[in-house]
């Protein structure tokens, strides 16, 4: 086949799943707008919405003031840790330079990405305005605060919505601390203090901090996970600056109860983690080893703009255009058909995309479904999740934060 039917044959194929593998090979280009879309009924996210950072003024730099870039330190000023981080990314550097040669290669894809993060019709300049003021809840104080026990959310038992001529029921149940399911096979309006909230059909979530956490775990491990994602909210000096988020010291994390949540048939556990040596090594030394996780292999996520470009400079010290997806198993038995499926997850690989808000990771079941052991459909939990995903449970202290209504369209 020609080259250039078989970028379109690709690019079909990635206007209707979400995914387009680069040159054949195991580096894949994915729109997660696409993907997200797949949990969804009635209701669809908002492109212009969820791609909203690479539309805002304030993202460029003024005309007369250039913005300070702080380039990697000469060898000499490094420390021992920076010494290994800058080893590390420099045998890191072909895999992604290669992984952006061959998206620079895809001409036709590159040609489609601007209409991709902002759909035809769809009125940008009001979207921006409509985002930038969007008085989001502020669920992490909320949780703490002394009238989180009676604070309580509205559930719409009408998932074909108001305008289906069906009469309309809501029922009241606690926001905080416990666990809420969608059992409909349509999307559910919930509302808490006059705002709107979309839900995803088969959807669980439990909204409360780490000392609840353990209220997940199955009564029968047959019942277990068979994919686990995990977000830590790592310490960050950037994310404190920024009030994105609160974070937490490293040692809560060996906590989190992972191989109690697991299927006894072994789980596939992806870990998103920053670039820093110092949590690389507290990881590698010391979570790894408390969740009992094994047959560890990393995947990279990087990074890039609308036009295909790096959203920065790849040498940049503090601010890779990248981060590491950690990927291993928990509860495997070695002589059990789950070898087949570890075997085939040894080789490091990337996955390109464009970026949504700060620290908003891409959706992961459809990329690494093969992976996955056990049944299918496959049990899937995230573990501090900001965002619902159909037949998914999410836990954390704000797993409603991307589900305002304003992040959405009607089909």
């Amino acid at each position: 086949m020609e080259p250039q039917a078989q970028q379109s044959e690709l690019l079909n194929s990635f206007m209707e799943s979400g995914i387009y593998r680069l040159d054949h090979s195991d580096v894949v280009f994915i729109d997660p707008v696409r993907l997200l879309n797949d949990s969804y009924s009635r209701f669809r996210l908002s492109p212009s919405a969820y791609y909203s950072r690479h539309f805002s003024s304030s993202s460029s730099p003024t005309p007369n003031k250039k913005r300070k870039r702080k380039r990697k330190p000469k060898h000499a000023s490094l420390n021992e840790r920076e010494l290994c981080a800058e080893k590390r990314h420099q045998q890191l550097r072909p895999l992604l330079l290669n992984a952006h040669r061959k998206l620079l290669q895809a001409s036709q894809l590159l040609n489609i990405l601007p209409r991709i993060i902002v759909e035809t019709g769809e009125p940008l300049h009001c979207r921006q305005l409509e985002l930038e003021r969007l008085a989001e809840h502020n669920f992490v104080e909320l949780g703490s605060n002394w009238r989180a026990p009676f604070c309580e959310i509205s559930l719409s038992n009408n998932p074909q919505g108001l305008g289906s001529g069906l009469p309309e029921a809501r029922k009241l149940v606690p926001l905080f601390d416990n666990m809420i399911s969608v059992e409909s096979d349509g999307d559910v309006e919930a509302e808490f203090q006059n705002s709107t909230y979309i839900l995803p059909q088969r959807s669980f979530f439990l909204m409360s901090d780490l000392r609840h956490v353990r209220k997940l775990i199955p009564e029968n491990s047959t019942e277990g996970f068979n994919f686990i994602v995990i977000d830590p909210p790592w310490e960050n000096g950037s994310a404190r600056q920024k009030a994105m988020y609160p974070t937490l010291p490293n040692r809560h994390f060996m906590y989190l109860p992972v191989k109690e949540l697991a299927h006894s048939d072994g789980a596939l556990v992806a870990l998103w983690m920053t670039n820093r040596q110092k949590l690389q090594d507290f990881v590698e030394k010391d979570l790894l080893p408390a969740w009992g996780m094994s047959h560890v292999t990393p995947f990279y996520w990087l990074k890039v703009k609308p036009d295909g470009s790096l959203i920065g400079d790849l040498d940049l010290f503090h601010h890779r255009p990248y981060e590491c997806l950690l990927l291993g198993y928990v509860n495997v038995d070695l002589n059990s058909e789950c070898m087949k499926t570890i075997d085939s997850l040894k080789e490091s690989r990337v996955i390109i995309s464009v970026p949504g808000a700060y620290s908003r990771k891409p959706p992961l079941e459809k990329l690494l479904s093969e992976y996955i052991p056990g049944q299918r459909p496959s049990r899937c939990i995230e573990l501090f999740g900001r965002e619902l995903a159909a037949g998914w449970t999410s836990w954390g202290n704000e797993p409603l934060h991307f589900q305002d209504s304003r992040y959405f369209l009607e089909k």
